[in-house]
This record gives structure tokens, sequence and C-alpha cells, in this order.
């Protein structure tokens, strides 16, 4: 299971990486095609500053039919006329934002100061005499509309496809979970089903037993393994439906799981709880929190290879939120696995189903609204998990 989460873990990072080139791909095409786009549009001033400059020094003989034709042919790039002293003297293609005309002029003319910072302008002499020309325009331009919009279009899809990718892949993940929980459910389902039969026999075996040899230290023994039996089947019939919680005390809960962990671990596992002196009173599914308590434990000792301690610990930490942790000296958990160890079919043991940790976040999230997390792990000291409860 473990190679099977590294090669989708591999899967991931290559589509990941692909999607990161495919952007990357299409903003440096937009690049190329902004900067092209630029450079004509510089060309295309260039001209039209010569058109300007005759029309400026335009005699009785001269024609001006061309130089008008150019004037008035731009009708995208915003430009802003200004004199040496930066005073606007003509403007064209600009878009006011503003009340009245003192404001308009002082609009116009703020804008051409930032063309003119940021190095968009071009200086168009009037003097031609061979002289050190005094008198002197600045042409000042700004990118076009469209221009703009071609520069912000890539991010723009780049955004709605990264979109439709999450929305696909959140779809993809309520149905693959949809599915799942149907095929847990059915699976439990059918579990205490199958285990119903038997049980119901080994009851009537167990009593028969009672009366035939009354005096038999084994039979009471059996007779608990058989209830146990019984809670087992009555929690997987719970799975896939809603058990209403009820006000329970959860250092007995937690008493009775220690004492039945005790008696089916290694002496070398000590199972020690550190409790509030006082009742805790938490509203949960006795028979499914135990079950949740008793994966975590048993989780331990197999982290523990059967020897160790495990230390279960409840702290209120407000009103309304009861916290417990359920901490371990066993090996650990490495830090790729961590966000790996709630999903069903995950494990690193050699004979693991991974569902024991999946069901427990199913009960403990879905059935009692809380919360449950690996709180902390070190490689070679040890896992602490934390339950968090509503009250």
């Amino acid at each position: 299971m473990v190679q099977w989460t590294d090669k989708m873990r591999q899967v991931k990072i290559a589509l990941v990486l692909v999607a990161v080139a495919i952007a990357v791909a299409s903003l440096w095409v937009s690049h190329i095609l902004v900067s092209d786009l630029s450079e004509e549009e510089k060309d295309k001033m260039e001209v039209w500053v010569e058109a300007l400059h005759t029309l400026n020094t335009a005699d009785e003989n001269t024609d001006l039919s061309l130089a008008l034709r150019v004037i008035q042919g731009n009708n995208t790039i915003p430009v802003i006329v200004m004199d040496a002293n930066d005073e606007v003297l003509d403007y064209r293609n600009v878009e006011i934002k503003a009340a009245d005309s003192a404001d308009s002029a002082a609009y116009v003319k703020r804008e051409g100061m930032r063309m003119l910072r940021s190095g968009r302008y071009i200086r168009l002499d009037m003097d031609d005499s061979g002289n050190c020309m005094t008198d002197y325009q600045l042409v000042c331009y700004d990118e076009s509309l469209m221009l703009k919009r071609l520069a912000s279009y890539p991010y723009v899809q780049l955004g709605i496809v990264l979109i439709f990718v999450v929305v696909a892949i959140f779809a993809l993940l309520s149905s693959k979970k949809a599915e799942q929980n149907k095929v847990w459910v059915g699976l439990s389902k059918e579990t205490a089903h199958q285990l119903g039969t038997p049980i119901s026999s080994l009851m009537a075996w167990v009593e028969i037993l009672k009366e035939n040899y009354p005096d038999d230290d084994l039979i009471p023994e059996m007779s608990k393994d058989v209830k146990r039996l019984e809670l087992i089947a009555e929690r997987f019939s719970k799975i896939g439906s809603l058990p209403e919680p009820v006000e329970c005390n959860l250092n007995t809960i937690l008493q009775s799981v220690v004492e039945y962990m005790d008696r089916r671990t290694s002496s070398q596992v000590s199972i020690v709880t550190l409790l509030p002196s006082h009742e805790v009173t938490v509203k949960v599914n006795a028979a499914l929190f135990e079950w949740v308590i008793e994966n975590l434990c048993k989780n331990a000792v197999d982290a523990m290879e059967g020897k160790g301690r495990i230390q279960i610990s409840v702290a209120e930490e407000t009103e309304r939120r009861v916290v417990l942790d359920v901490a371990d000296n066993g090996k650990g958990i490495k830090k790729r696995d961590i966000q790996n160890v709630f999903t069903p079919g995950f494990t690193t043991k050699k004979r693991g189903w991974g569902l024991g940790l999946s069901l427990a976040k199913r009960i403990i999230e879905e059935y009692h609204h809380g919360r449950i997390y690996v709180k902390s792990s070190e490689v070679g000291k040890g896992t602490v998990f934390r339950i968090e409860l509503k009250r």
C-alpha cells in the first residue's frame, strides 16, 4: 500500500509539473506576442510623430493630406502631447475620469507625466536650423486597450482553467468519497449480518455449557468473548447510520477500553491513563467511540512491536471542548506519510488493510462532529494522536 501511495504521489507531482510547464509556456507565448505588438505600436507612434512634425513645420506649399491621414488614423493608442514645460498641448484616445474641465486638465497632465516617467515618449524637436534646440515637444503614449487586454488575457485564462480544474478535482474527490462510503457501509452492514447467525449460535452453546459445567472457569471468559463479538457486530451495523450520541462519562469509557486492552496485549506493554479526578461528560456513542480508542491502541501496540508504553490523557480545554491524546513510544510515522494515515487502504503493515484509522476518522468527524489528527510524530520516538470533542 505504501508503494501504491508513493506512485500516486509521483503521478500527482508529474501532473503538477506538466500543468506548470503548460502555464509557463502559455505566459511565454503571450509575452512574445505582447512584446511584438508593443514594438509595432512604438513604430506606429514614430510615424505619427513624424506626421505631427510635418504638420508643425508645414508652409503653404506643403501637402498635408498624408500627415493628416496618419494623425487621424490613430484611434487606439492613447497620446498626450506636452511642451518643454510639461504643459499639455493636445491629447487623443485618452479616457478621462474627472468631474469637470479643471479636473480633466489635471487628470490628463497626471497621465502624461506617468507615461513620461515610464519611458513611453518621443521627443519632437521643433527647430531644424542645426543650432542647439531648446523648443521641443514630448509625445507621450500608452499601450492601446487591445494590447492591455492581450497582456492580461493569459492570466484570466489560467485563472478560469484553474477554477475549472479545482471544481473538477473537488467533484471527482466527492464522487470517489461517496463511492468509498457506499462500499464501506455495504461491507459493514454485510459483515454485521454475516456475524449475526454464528454469534446467536455461540450464545446458545455458551448457555448450554454453563448448565452442564457450572464450575468451569473458562466458560465465563468464553461468554465475555461472545459478548465482545456481539458488540463488534453492533458496531458494524451502526456504520452508515447516524447513531444518536448520549451523555457519557468519558473516564468510564476509557477505563473500559484500557481494561479490555490490558487483557489482550503483552505484559511488556503498559497502558496508563491521565484522567481528571471528576467526571468528564461528553455526547458520544459509547460502542463506536470505544472502537476508535481500541484502534488507536492496537496501532500503537503494532508500532511498538509489542513492547512499550501507551499513555491516554484527557484535558478540558474549554467548557465546550475536550481533547484526548493517545501517545506511544513506537517507531513513529514518516512526515511524508502523516497526511495519508487516514486514507482508506493506506497502511505500513505487511498484512494490514488500512481501514482502522479511516473508520476512526469517519466515526469522530461524521458521527460525533469532532476532529482526529496526528498531533505529533517523530521517527524512532513515537506518535501522538489527538481527538477533539465538542460538549
